[in-house]
């Protein structure tokens, strides 16, 4: 009562009898046609956000690889299957295991069904006390606690990989990603599991997922780049074919003068870096400002675009990576 009082006195009779709540043929017809152009618009976003989203299945085994110098083998992930919305896009990836591991391109809203298989030598050969299994953990997108890749020392439920673990054994362990919106960014996976809790990341069992917005731009030459405690680790992925070459320690990277490249930076180990494209700004993710260099640590990303413009070497300015030779050359002609 006391509101339609307060609508009396301002001049105007809100009542259901009143002439102000009646509509003119004119009008209801207006009053249609926009409640028909809204639930279209809405149906429309709908069904163009389903449309972009897209279902990966990706099969991946964990094998051994080259010597370190030091009489141990390193380990390292090989792609052997990803179909995106069941088309092979498998050739894009080395036929080889690789360090670092391949490096997986989504876009927000997908989803991913990923498998692991054991291919490491003797890991079905359990030793007491110590997983032989391995797993993939990976940060930034959404899982459940059944696709943490981890040891049930840390997730409370069972180990999470394959191969033979502390208790239960699983030939090929799937994990299921919801690459959510919100989840854009660079973000790395790695094993958790293999001999210990921590894995053996340290060994080579790395890689890095690349998760684009709707609408993204793309980018003529993407680089990812894993910092290490004594080497840079890393590859470069054609923005057309999407194709992934120059893996390994401290890579030539190449591109075509004029063209507008990405780097990706993710710190590993323990060191703290002072990352430098020599001759080089770019703009600080999340600011105005120009900055030629970048200090980041541990387990911390930073991403960035530049024009190609000239050759230049990139490089850890921090002093003891430097002397143990932590520089790569980046290649414009």
């Amino acid at each position: 009562m006391l509101y339609e009082f307060n609508q009396r006195h301002r001049g105007v009779d809100f009542s259901e009898n009143s002439s102000a709540m009646q509509c003119t043929p004119y009008q209801s017809l207006l009053k249609q046609l926009f409640i028909a152009l809204f639930v279209s618009l809405v149906l429309s976003f709908l069904v163009s956000g389903k449309g972009t989203a897209a279902e990966h299945v990706i099969q991946l085994t964990a094998e051994e690889t080259r010597d370190d110098g030091f009489g141990n083998k390193l380990l390292a992930y090989k792609m052997i299957n990803h179909k995106r919305d069941g088309v092979d896009i498998t050739s894009r990836y080395s036929p080889n295991a690789t360090i670092p591991g391949p490096t997986i391109e989504l876009t927000e809203g997908d989803t991913v069904k990923i498998s692991i298989l054991n291919a490491i030598p003797d890991s079905d050969v359990p030793i007491h006390g110590i997983s032989r299994q391995v797993s993939i953990h990976v940060h930034g997108v959404h899982y459940d606690i059944l696709s943490d890749g981890t040891l049930k020392v840390i997730n409370k439920l069972f180990d999470e990989g394959a191969g033979a673990g502390l208790e239960e054994t699983y030939a090929v362990y799937e994990y299921k990603w919801n690459v959510a919106a919100g989840t854009a960014g660079t973000w790395a996976y790695h094993d958790h599991n293999f001999e210990t809790h921590n894995g053996a990341e340290h060994r080579g069992l790395f890689g890095a997922i690349i998760v684009n917005p709707i609408g993204a731009p793309s980018y003529a030459k993407e680089y990812v780049l894993y910092l290490g405690d004594d080497a840079f680790w890393g590859m470069e992925i054609n923005g057309s074919s999407k194709k992934q070459s120059q893996h390994g320690p401290n890579p030539i990277l190449s591109a075509k003068e004029d063209t507008q490249v990405r780097f990706h930076l993710i710190a590993l180990g323990t060191d703290i870096h002072k990352f430098k494209l020599n001759g080089y700004l770019w703009f600080d993710p999340g600011t105005h400002d120009l900055i030629n260099q970048v200090a980041i640590g541990p387990l911390e990303k930073h991403v960035f675009a530049v024009k190609a413009k000239h050759s230049a070497y990139y490089e850890d300015h921090n002093r003891s990576n430097k002397l143990l030779g932590m520089r790569g050359k980046f290649n414009v002609q």
